[in-house]
């Protein structure tokens, strides 16, 4: 049937999930960094998402798709709170700053103190803007990189804004999601620090990429650990 339901431009969105927070049904989702339609059946076409757009990305189109149903929604929405333990999302996806007191200790913590300054740390999670950026010390790091180089946390992520991924296991370009973050964000610094191997060298091809199509002059620095746990000079 043609019907109006929503259109998502994706050269638009920024990726923040506002409209997916907004969706009641449940008919939008992130995919790859991006707001996406998941199911034609789940838009009722009234539009709550379009008001808490910030960039104008969704409008309304009349097309061929499925009609709205109701009943698929109420059941779908049930099941993800049943199978859904942390009510109100999960906190591994859930923006926060991590705000360290120096000298805490306790029986139950190692010497060595964590010094990972934000939630999440993902870059596929990582959202575009957050208070955390502001003024930010960047970190992109392949995610192996701390199990190699035993003083991770001290001698990189230490005063940084850590951000993790592998280009190889997540199968997607980062740069795009990197620039908006550098290009929205007051970065004073990115520090790169990736693995010898050679599918390492697509998170720091994706990070040069992000820092030149941001158009901004920010230091820069590449760090090359090998799988050894050694830095390579």
């Amino acid at each position: 049937m043609i019907r109006k339901i929503i259109n998502i431009d994706q050269e638009k969105c920024n990726g923040c999930g506002a409209c997916v927070d907004a969706c009641h049904e449940g008919a939008i989702g992130m995919v790859n960094g991006k707001a996406k339609l998941l199911r034609d059946d789940y838009c009722d076409g009234l539009g709550d998402c379009l008001p808490t757009c910030p960039t104008g990305a969704i409008s309304f189109v009349e097309r061929e798709a499925l009609a709205y149903n109701e009943k698929a929604v109420q059941e779908a929405m049930q099941k993800k709170k049943e199978n859904n333990a942390c009510s109100h999302g999960c906190p591994g996806t859930s923006a926060q700053q991590i705000r360290i007191s120096p000298g805490l200790a306790s029986s139950t913590m190692a010497k060595a103190e964590s010094q990972l300054a934000q939630w999440p740390c993902q870059i596929k999670l990582a959202p575009i803007n957050a208070s955390f950026f502001d003024k930010a010390k960047l970190l992109i790091a392949a995610d192996c990189s701390a199990y190699a180089y035993a003083r991770m946390h001290e001698d990189f992520m230490k005063g940084k804004i850590t951000l993790i991924g592998c280009p190889k296991l997540d199968g997607v370009d980062y740069s795009e999601k990197l620039t908006q973050i550098i290009k929205n964000n007051d970065i004073k610094s990115v520090t790169i620090v990736r693995m010898e191997v050679p599918c390492c060298g697509g998170l720091e091809l994706a990070s040069k990429k992000a820092l030149q199509a941001s158009g901004k002059f920010i230091p820069w620095q590449v760090v090359t650990i090998s799988i050894y746990g050694r830095i390579i000079e």
